[in-house]
């Protein structure tokens, strides 16, 4: 029977795995796919980097999980971020290649508060723009997912807000940290699936209406209030806009009953390639297991070991 600790050795190894492939297709649209699909790891290409390189997705994720190591601290955890930025904390290779336009601004914001000696506080949501609903946060947050599964469903909601607010302050990418979190806090109940789908539509909304005092689940309502596994490839957008980034991985990941077709459909999809697919992956890890990634992918996965290190670090530091 898995530990705790193995389960989430399955979920940070199959979202680093799943960036990995979508690295080197970053921006390529799904036309182009189609007539060059990806099929197995491939190297260079998009940042002309080594096969099994993984993007900021992982690096932000690892530092979050870093952090919860030590148990919940806001300003540490962006001082993480920080880490990662300027000195090449939890790099694959030891250079940071990719970094979102909004995600930048939001550490620069975090380096000011550091050197005047400021406490960090999340980005305030009065006057934040709608426009600035990027999928940065929900890259990363799938750690909270497991450190906040035996903690009330209203703390957690406050604390994902606060860690998306690091960087995503706005209700609509909250919420889709939301509902990629509780969904993965229904796996760890031990449902499958399709039973985690149906608790987590029923749940949301509910939870929504009666705690957030916002209604931006309703833009969610294709996962939602439908199946999302019923619409046609035409309708799924993937990019980086963090309503299309949760719906094609939910797409994927229902779509599929393994882990090799969940995440070489996802990164098929192309835009933003290396985000939808690691966010699949992760789901995917926990649901197949490790044991069906393909071994010549985590073969060559960069920082193979430190991940699974951190992974039983992690699983140590919250079981305290």
């Amino acid at each position: 029977m898995k530990t705790f600790a193995d389960i989430i050795q399955d979920a940070f190894l199959g979202f680093a795995v799943g960036d990995a492939l979508g690295v080197p297709v970053e921006f390529e649209t799904r036309e182009w796919l189609q007539e060059n699909p990806v099929q197995g790891m491939l190297g260079n290409m998009r940042y002309n980097q080594p096969p099994g390189t993984w993007s900021d997705d992982s690096s932000m994720l690892f530092c979050t999980a870093e952090s919860l190591c030590r148990g919940y601290d806001l300003e540490d955890i962006a001082l993480q971020f920080s880490k990662w930025k300027n000195e090449r904390f939890w790099t694959p290779r030891g250079r940071v290649f990719d970094i979102g336009i909004q995600t930048n601004k939001a550490i620069e914001r975090i380096d000011r508060f550091l050197e005047m000696g400021l406490r960090i506080k999340p980005i305030p949501e009065q006057g934040v723009n709608e426009k600035e609903n990027g999928n940065g946060s929900l890259m990363r947050i799938l750690p909270l997912a497991f450190f906040l599964k035996d903690k009330p469903a209203e703390e957690g909601y406050r604390i994902i807000r606060e860690v998306s607010a690091l960087t995503h302050a706005h209700a609509r990418a909250v919420t889709g940290c939301f509902i990629y979190t509780r969904f993965i806090m229904s796996l760890l109940e031990g449902q499958d699936k399709n039973r985690a789908y149906t608790k987590l539509r029923n749940f949301i909304p509910d939870f929504c209406k009666k705690n957030t005092g916002s209604h931006e689940y309703e833009h969610y309502s294709r996962i939602l209030f439908n199946n999302i596994a019923d619409f046609p490839e035409s309708t799924i957008r993937s990019s980086a806009y963090v309503l299309h980034t949760l719906e094609a991985c939910f797409w994927c990941v229902m779509r599929n009953d393994n882990y090799r077709d969940t995440v070489l459909q996802a990164v098929n999809l192309g835009e933003d390639t290396d985000t939808v697919t690691a966010l699949a992956g992760g789901l995917a890890g926990i649901i197949y297991g490790r044991d069906q990634i393909p071994e010549e992918w985590t073969n060559v996965l960069a920082r193979r070991e430190d991940i699974l290190e951190l992974a039983l670090r992690f699983s140590n530091g919250i079981s305290e």
